[in-house]
């Protein structure tokens, strides 16, 4: 969801349904505490209006977890999420993020590192696969629990399968008895392929989930995290659209490329005569007054 779920997003799927909990960007600790600092602070800006809240970084530096665990705590977050379970190659192949799970010595590290951090403060989390290459729910899971984090998000697929297999329900429904065992205080949340309020629901309650996380399932409906379906008509979804950018705007002028903007084209632009078309057309903008343009004629 990296360059997806930024302040202005976040602030549309709010005036929608708001979900319990919101996540930041993926931000980097390292890039935090260098010379690139300026651009990942875009990914930690929010506003109130997106609480509660969570930071989520990744990276390998122990003191730059430390540091921004410390100015995370500063900044107002609600929590600490640490992804360990990211399975793109640009950052696996540094030993970052899901490829954390062939180092268990260098996870429990970082974990540590960020604690210090936080001193108690807020609380951490960390988001995880069931494996990298093949399955391994308890042994990696179960090494997790032993870390004292207050909440595990684990997605239901290793690192190698990307989403490119269906979720093993039947692997991430061990994940409440082995919590039981080691850490009956950390909370379970499960992830992958959940699309509505609803599934995510009888999915908690049929296995003693304490949460669910819905990502990729966003870009299927803005009011996802609804009790109803949203059924929107296309004008609707067009000024919604039209919302979307008016926020990017205010909150990023000219210091973000506007064409982040065109990967939520097909979100809002879907299942009217005509919607190609429009796509297409905005798709050959450049800015956010030319999306603007299009989209209104689309109305």
């Amino acid at each position: 969801m990296d360059d997806v779920t930024d302040s202005a997003f976040r602030r549309v799927v709010a005036e929608c349904a708001a979900p319990d909990l919101f996540y930041s960007e993926f931000a980097s600790a390292d890039g935090l505490q260098s010379n690139g600092r300026k651009a990942v602070m875009n990914k930690l800006y929010f506003t109130d209006q997106e609480r509660p809240l969570i930071a989520q970084i990744w990276g390998l530096s122990e003191d730059a977890y430390e540091q921004t665990a410390r100015e995370v705590v500063q900044m107002g977050y609600d929590g600490l999420d640490i992804n360990m379970g990211c399975p793109t190659p640009v950052v696996t192949k540094k030993g970052a993020c899901s490829a954390l799970i062939q180092t268990p010595g260098k996870a429990a590290a970082l974990i540590e590192a960020a604690k210090r951090g936080l001193d108690g403060k807020i609380p951490i989390s960390v988001k995880t696969r069931i494996g990298f290459k093949a399955i391994q729910t308890e042994e990696w899971c179960g090494f997790l629990l032993n870390q004292g984090i207050d909440a595990l998000i684990v997605h239901g697929r290793t690192s190698k399968e990307m989403s490119k297999v269906p979720v093993h329900w039947d692997e991430l429904a061990k994940l409440s008895a082995l919590r039981d065992d080691i850490s009956p205080e950390t909370a379970i949340v499960a992830n992958g392929d959940i699309l509505t309020r609803s599934e995510g629901e009888r999915l908690a309650e049929a296995h003693n989930f304490d949460g669910y996380m819905i990502g990729r399932g966003i870009f299927q409906d803005p009011y996802v995290f609804s009790s109803e379906l949203s059924n929107l008509e296309p004008t609707q979804r067009i000024n919604l659209f039209l919302r979307h950018i008016e926020l990017y705007g205010d909150t990023w002028g000219d210091s973000k490329n506007p064409a982040a903007l065109k990967k939520f084209a097909k979100m809002y632009l879907r299942e009217f005569d005509g919607v190609s078309d429009l796509r297409a057309d905005l798709m050959q903008q450049n800015d956010l007054g030319g999306m603007k343009a299009v989209l209104t004629r689309g109305r």
